[in-house]
Order: C-alpha cells, then structure tokens, then sequence
C-alpha cells in the first residue's frame, strides 16, 4: 500500500531557494518554472490598469503574486489580487502574507496543459472554496480572459471576453478596460 505524501507549509521552508514557484493545494505540491514574458507583461499591463483604477477611486489596491496561506495545506502564489482596503486589515498576517482570500484573483495561463488544468480546475476550486468573490483566467495566446463570478456558492463562468471586448466588475465600480490593454 502506497502512501501519499501531503505537503505543508512548513515543508516549503525546507525547499531550495529558485526562480520556481511552489504552492500547495490541498496537499499536493505544484511546481512551476519562471514563466515567460508575455506572461509576465500580462500580469504587469493588468496591474497597471487596476492600479490606475484604485488610485483613483480609493477602494483598495492591486498586488502581483501575493501569497496567501489559506492553511497548511493550501498555500498559493496567485499572479495578481486585488482586494479592498476594508478587507486587506482582516487578512494579513504578521509575516505580510493573507490567510483568507481577496476579493478578486487574476491568474495567467502558464504554457503546457498540466499548468492549464491546475489554473482552470484545480484553483478555480480552491479559490472557489475560500470565498473569492471573482477570478480572471487570462489567455496571452488568444487575447482572452475568462470571468468567474461567485453565483450563491461556487464561482461560475460568466464570460469569455475577448480583446476587442470592455471588462467591466461589480466589485470595481467605474472600472472599464479594453482587453487589448492586458496584452500589449
């Protein structure tokens, strides 16, 4: 009889210092490789046009790659957040990492379909499991971003928007973004 091995949080302090990045969902270890950079101009352009949008209406702020332990097991290094400012008090450890979720999770798709999965399934489970209010999947390749906004208890697939399209959010009243804008 095998036995599976269930990663913690502890167990990352134990990993060589890299340009990976490891998180834990539900025990499980996931290692990924520094990604390329259109994705990172992805997360940096998307970042930009949140933070544009909260210095203005002074309702929170856009952080990149946060982690946030959600408990011992689950322990996730999201592209970007952003979260309230009545909300960011709440949440935040000693240590200056969140223990509960934002209100709004952007991941980028990473190349190759083991990393696909892990965003599109395996987050949007956890994520929707931890009370995140709305999570952007965006899709460098195709100029998308798929919008999943919480419907009672789970996230649910509300949009596929593609570059020539305008985002909007409830939770960002006033924001309005070209698609496009993300990728350029």
């Amino acid at each position: 009889m095998s036995q599976q091995v269930r990663w913690t949080t502890a167990d990352l302090e134990l990993l060589p210092e890299s340009s990976n990045r490891y998180e834990i969902i539900d025990g499980d270890l996931y290692v990924t490789r520094a990604p390329n950079w259109r994705h990172q101009t992805a997360i940096t352009n998307t970042a930009a046009e949140l933070r544009d949008w909260s210095i203005q209406s002074k309702l929170g702020i856009a952080i990149p790659m946060p982690g946030i332990i959600f408990s011992d097991a689950d322990n996730v290094i999201p592209d970007l957040i952003w979260i309230s400012y009545d909300r960011l008090s709440l949440v935040e450890d000693e240590a200056g990492h969140f223990t509960a979720a934002p209100e709004l999770i952007i991941e980028v798709l990473s190349f190759g379909k083991e990393n696909e999965r892990r965003d599109r399934e395996t987050k949007l489970k956890l994520y929707s499991t931890r009370g995140v209010q709305e999570y952007w999947i965006l899709n460098w390749q195709l100029q998308q971003v798929e919008i999943y906004r919480r419907e009672q208890i789970a996230l649910q697939l509300v949009a596929t928007l593609n570059a020539l399209d305008t985002l909007t959010s409830p939770l960002l009243p006033g924001f309005a973004c070209v698609v496009s804008r993300f990728f350029l």
